[in-house]
Formats: structure tokens, sequence, C-alpha cells
């Protein structure tokens, strides 16, 4: 007896990886990295640089943040949506439709955009918590069709096929008004990119993160160690949702018309080739993909108008069936290989 209180009396020893080692490892890893600030400087030197592609630069920006939210679900919680394009579509209507009966301030409009979509995103949340991914895939991708449909018929809400116009937008904050060459479009949008992206990353890296991570690698596991995996999917479900109605009305308030193509079946699938393209699980992959994206969507629709989307096909295969590694590794190899051919040559 005496032998188990002196063991009990004893001090448990440090672990080797306390929490203060932890904080600090979390700390460092939340820095900002060299290329992320090159992205962001580039985008802010684009407004005097290139003054001309405001338009196409906005068009970046909305997708990049369509498909940075899209990463959230998918990239860290491992939650496959063909759906996703619900919440772009209904955070589109409601600016529109909010700018048109109610309130002409675009941050206004963007704020009730943002909380429609997260409402909407909590509500589906549940629907997705059981069930594997081709689950979710069909029930993310027929919510997304119910909306469309319900877009199309209610015409006295929506405009129907026709779309909803008919309404201009005050100037941002009451100080900045929409131009025609969309030059403070753009850097509303990329405001508005800058900040959800800021807090996408500060959720990526924080203990909340970790857990999704733990979730996506093994949800069983993760439950066992008590991670409230159902709580995290269903908060991180709704944050993605809010940043996706960002995204669609920005698209409203940029070009002031909303259609029911917001709702279409393309725009989920446009933002997983971007995230495919860009890659998954660190934020800026939406990013570059929207960036990558656009660019080459615009170059093949002026090169080859009419077979510009077999060339967008063949690029996702070979990056499914390559890698994107082994393609980088592959395109730095071929020019060295060439160059020994020549020299080799008598």
């Amino acid at each position: 007896m005496s032998m188990l209180a002196e063991q009990h009396s004893k001090p448990m020893p440090e672990p080797v990886f306390g929490s203060e080692q932890a904080q600090s490892l979390m700390r460092q890893r939340s820095r900002l990295r060299f290329y992320e600030v090159v992205v962001w400087l580039a985008a802010v030197i684009a407004i005097f640089v290139l003054p001309s592609k405001m338009l196409i630069l906005t068009e970046i920006a909305i997708l990049a943040l369509f498909a940075v939210s899209l990463d959230l679900v998918l990239g860290f919680a491992g939650i496959v949506s063909l759906g996703h394009t619900a919440f772009f579509g209904v955070g589109a209507y409601v600016a529109g439709l909010v700018a048109r009966h109610y309130y002409a301030e675009p941050v206004v409009g963007l704020i009730v955009a943002g909380l429609a979509s997260g409402l909407l995103g909590y509500a589906t949340s549940f629907l997705i918590l059981r069930g594997s991914d081709l689950t979710r895939l069909m029930t993310t991708l027929g919510i997304a069709l119910m909306l469309a449909e319900a877009a199309n018929q209610l015409g006295w809400l929506t405009g129907g096929a026709d779309g909803l116009s008919g309404f201009s937008l005050g100037p941002i904050l009451g100080m900045f008004e929409f131009d025609l060459w969309g030059r403070n479009g753009y850097i509303y949008c990329l405001v508005v990119l800058f900040i959800s992206t800021m807090i996408a990353r500060r959720i990526a890296f924080s203990p909340f993160g970790l857990s999704l991570k733990a979730i996506k690698a093994n949800p069983v596991r993760a439950a066992m160690v008590g991670v409230p995996a159902r709580r995290r999917i269903i908060l991180v479900y709704t944050i993605a949702a809010i940043m996706a109605g960002f995204a669609g009305a920005l698209l409203t308030q940029t070009t002031s018309f909303v259609s029911p193509d917001v709702l279409a079946f393309h725009r989920s699938a446009d933002v997983l080739l971007v995230l495919v393209i860009g890659g998954t699980g660190y934020l800026y992959g939406g990013i570059f993909g929207a960036i990558a994206f656009t660019l080459l969507r615009d170059w093949l629709s002026v090169v080859t108008p009419q077979y510009w989307m077999f060339w967008i096909g063949l690029l996702l295969i070979i990056l499914v069936l390559v890698g994107r590694n082994r393609l980088s590794d592959w395109i730095s190899f071929l020019p060295e290989r060439l160059s020994r051919l020549k020299g080799m040559k008598p």
C-alpha cells in the first residue's frame, strides 16, 4: 500500500510534445508563406498594370472564392459535393432580390446573401452526415437540381428563365461606385476574397482544422478519440456555404443580373475542375486553379472555339492519370532530354 501511495504521489512526467510546443508549431504553420505574399501583391499590382483586364480578373476572383469554399469541405473534411452551386445560386438570387426590393448597398446584400446560403448549408448538412461518398454526391446534386427547377418555375420571384434584372446597386459602403471599366468591382471582389481566404486559412491552421483532417483520414477513429465529427462537419459545411454565397452575391453585384444559370450543374463541375487543376487541401489550390482554368478556357475558346472543352477534358484526364507531381517532373525533364539528343547528333 505504501508503495502504491508513493507511486501515485509522484508527479506525472512531462510529455515529449507539450501544449506550449504544440501552440508554437501551430503559430509557425499559420504564418504567411512567401508565395502567399506574392499572390496577393500580384493581385494588387494587376489593378495598375492590367487596367483593361478588370472584367476577367473579377471573374477569376469570384471563381477563386467559390473554389476556396469548396476546398474547405472537400480538401479538409473530405466531403465530395456535386451540388455546391446550390449555395452559390442562393447567394446570387438573394443579393439580386435585396438590391431590387430592399437595399441597394452592396455590402449589406453580400452579408444577407451569405447568411441565406449559410442557413441552407446548415439545413442540408444533416443530409450528408450519413452514407458514402456516392450518397453525398447524389444528395448534393439533387438539392442543386431542385433549386434550379424552383428558380425556373417561380417567375414572379426570380424572373424565371429570363432571369432577374432591372435593379441597380449603390456605391460600395456609400463611397465607391461601380464603374464601367470594372476597377472598383475588381477591388471589391479582391477584398472579399482576401478576407474570406484569411478566415478559411485561420480555420485550416487551427485545432479545428486539424480535427477536420482527422475526420477525413478516419472518421471512426476520430470519433473514438473524442472528436465530435458530426458537429465539426455541420459547422465547416455551413461556413463553406456562407463563402459560396458570397461568391454568388459578388457575381450578381458585378453584373447586375442573375439567371438560373447560377444553379446549373456545369458550375459545380467547373469548380471541381478548378480544384483538380490547382490541388486540394491547402486553399490556394482554388486560387491557382481559378487563374489557370479561366485563362486556359479563354485562350482555347479563341484558338479552337468549337473544341475548347475537348482540350480541357484532355488536361483533366492527364492530371488524374499522370499526377500533378509527375507532370511537373516531365515538364522539366523533356527539354533537358531533347537538348541531350540534339547534342548526340553528328
